[in-house]
């Protein structure tokens, strides 16, 4: 078991920076909603399920110091499924939990 300080910095980090993406596009949705626009409530919904894909990607940042393959490819279906419910919003994040799960995935254990 290696120590993976970066991935797990880098995806901790990116799993934050998903909540403040998840959390604008939350309001987005219900400033909209508040002004009555039609997809309102669908923005709303994507939000929410970016919120699930930030704790799944800060729960993959926890696993990867000990099952690091699970933990990596927790931080790239996170990364995927965020920037498909949110796209600008989670953009930082996605790179960020990308590039730490597939650090975690592809390096060699030490």
């Amino acid at each position: 078991m290696g120590k993976r300080t970066v991935e797990f910095v880098l995806g901790l980090i990116g799993g934050i920076l998903g909540f403040f993406g998840a959390i604008f596009a939350l309001a987005v949705g219900g400033i909209a909603g508040a002004f009555g626009a039609e997809s309102a409530s669908m923005v709303s919904n994507l939000g929410w399920s970016a919120i699930l894909f930030s704790i799944l990607g800060i729960v993959g940042a926890a696993l990867v110091k000990s099952k690091t393959k699970l933990g990596g490819w927790f931080m790239i279906i996170s990364a995927v499924g965020g920037v498909i419910s949110i796209s600008f919003a989670y953009a930082l994040s996605f790179i960020l939990l990308v590039i730490a799960g597939l650090m975690a995935v592809i390096k060699k254990s030490d």
